[in-house]
């Protein structure tokens, strides 16, 4: 359906942009999109992305608010301590973009509920905003599964990253595991060196940035990892290469392949960020 005056007015600097116009803007109301962790990394996307007017968010996290939490995850308060975060975003995204439909799982993504939680036939797009290795190996190996796009980011002291990955827009473009392999020793995260609020919501609004970016087709930030150093104040950027050897999606494995070791990870369930 054509955008109504309402909805003109309200996105009327998005429309201005050339890369979005009225086009572009009703593309963003068509998109369904999972955000899996809404901590300090998505709860911040998933506010953007509302904002921005994306169809439909559906909110995956086990969580409940902690105090800990409120410096850097501003969407909560003191008033939501102990409640799901997934339900609280839900009601609070509701509330203030009514043009927007928010659904919220409030449990972990694991093997039991991804099959029904990421359904490709009905998502555009997959954010992972978690902050432990495991998770975002499953959340990478699921996207290579169904064939979904994926933006994952992850913030720790005052170091960031950034890739995306769509094997099916982009075959010679490598998946997570092509780079950071699932038996690499990971010792550090937010939760054990710390983090400033705004090094997380930097990482947040760039992510949120690219998933606009991808939704309206740009392939040329496919396939590329950045990182943010918030000391330096600098990015690097590097392409990110298919590995014919990736257990996930190299050459010599085929979808069959990726899916039985999706299903035979190691997976544990941490907390999200």
């Amino acid at each position: 359906m054509p955008l109504t005056d309402k909805e003109f007015i309200r996105y009327s600097r998005q429309i201005l942009l050339p890369e979005v116009g009225e086009a572009g803007q009703q593309t963003f109301a068509d998109a369904k999109v999972v955000i899996i962790g809404i901590g300090g990394l998505g709860h911040l996307v998933a506010q953007y992305l509302a904002a921005a007017g994306i169809g439909h968010l559906t909110l995956v996290d086990g969580d409940t608010v902690e105090v800990s939490n409120l410096p850097r995850q501003l969407l909560f308060d003191d008033s939501d301590l102990g409640l799901y975060k997934a339900l609280v975003a839900k009601t609070k995204l509701r509330r203030a973009y009514e043009q927007t439909g928010v659904s919220a799982v409030t449990e972990h993504l694991n093997h039991n509920n991804a099959e029904s939680v990421l359904n490709s036939a009905e998502i555009d797009l997959l954010l992972d905003c978690s902050d432990n290795f495991a998770t975002r190996h499953f959340v990478n190996q699921l996207a290579i599964k169904q064939q979904i796009g994926l933006v994952s980011a992850s913030a720790a002291h005052f170091q960031g990253q950034l890739l995306s990955i769509d094997q099916h827009v982009s075959p010679q473009s490598g998946c997570y595991h092509c780079m950071f392999p699932a038996d690499m020793r990971v010792n550090q995260s937010c939760q054990t060196v710390g983090v400033l609020g705004p090094m997380v919501g930097t990482l947040a609004s760039m992510q949120a940035l690219m998933a606009l970016q991808m939704i309206m087709g740009n392939k040329a930030l496919i396939g590329k990892l950045y990182r943010f150093d918030g000391n330096q104040f600098s990015w690097r950027e590097a392409r990110l290469l298919r590995n014919p050897e990736c257990m996930i999606c190299g050459n010599e494995y085929t979808t069959a392949a990726a899916k039985s070791a999706c299903e035979k990870f190691p997976f544990t369930e941490n907390q999200y960020e």
